[in-house]
């Protein structure tokens, strides 16, 4: 029942466990989290995709995969995106068949954007896998990055009040009306006036990613949080 999760852990923890659950959906979605024992190709097939993406030994140095589950994950990948790549607009689409009762597309808005890394309107096999790495495979402290990134709508360093406050209402759009009771319509605000008092340490009115880190990392049930998935692959 979300209704503990809303009124002990706080929306602050409810967006974190949704960032990384957001992500399972859509592995769920390309058809990336069933395995199965087919014989796979020992390097990727570039020929049919507009986006070629980098080598096998890069994209397995550079994240948590074995080369095996990187040939999987770039299967599935091409099967639902041949062009190689999905834009905006699609990403918004598989959000929408996963939350029907709520409003998706802002919160789609930004996860895609914080995936976006080069921010050029589109992810790419290696940007989702790199994302993907993160938030299955990562560290705590590589996930509270990649979080703090979300946050940081204008990418400036900082997380303002109206950022965190634009998050929650994402998150209360889309998840909403799956509460009991159901929420108010001033909740996100009431809990991101608490969260963002504890997080802005020096009262500057700006959260630093050394304070978000920090207040993350004193808060069991964050720190819980950021293991929930990471045995899905």
């Amino acid at each position: 029942m979300l209704s503990v999760i809303w009124e002990t852990e706080g929306l602050q923890t409810v967006g974190i466990v949704l960032l990384v659950f957001a992500s399972i959906k859509l592995l769920h979605m390309l058809g990336l989290i069933s395995f199965s024992e087919d014989s796979i190709e020992d390097e990727l097939e570039l020929s049919t995709v507009r986006h070629r993406p980098e080598g096998l030994e890069q994209l397995e140095a550079q994240t948590r995969f074995s080369r095996k589950e990187l040939q999987i994950l770039y299967r599935g990948f091409k099967n639902e995106c041949p062009s190689g790549v999905v834009n905006e607009d699609t990403f918004k689409e598989i959000y929408a068949q996963f939350f029907p009762q709520g409003d998706a597309s802002t919160y789609a808005h930004f996860l895609f954007n914080a995936f976006d890394t080069d921010h050029n309107g589109s992810l790419s096999f290696e940007d989702f896998v790199m994302g993907l790495s993160i938030l299955l495979r990562g560290t705590v402290q590589e996930k509270l990055n990649w979080a703090f990134n979300l946050y940081d709508i204008n990418k400036d360093g900082y997380i303002t009040k109206e950022e965190m406050l634009d998050i929650m209402k994402a998150i209360y759009d889309m998840m909403g009306k799956c509460t009991y009771p159901v929420l108010k319509e001033e909740t996100p605000r009431q809990h991101v006036e608490v969260f963002f008092q504890k997080m802005d340490k020096n009262k500057d009115g700006v959260v630093t990613i050394d304070e978000f880190i920090d207040c993350c990392q004193n808060d069991e049930n964050i720190m819980r949080s950021m293991h929930i998935f990471e045995n899905v692959l």
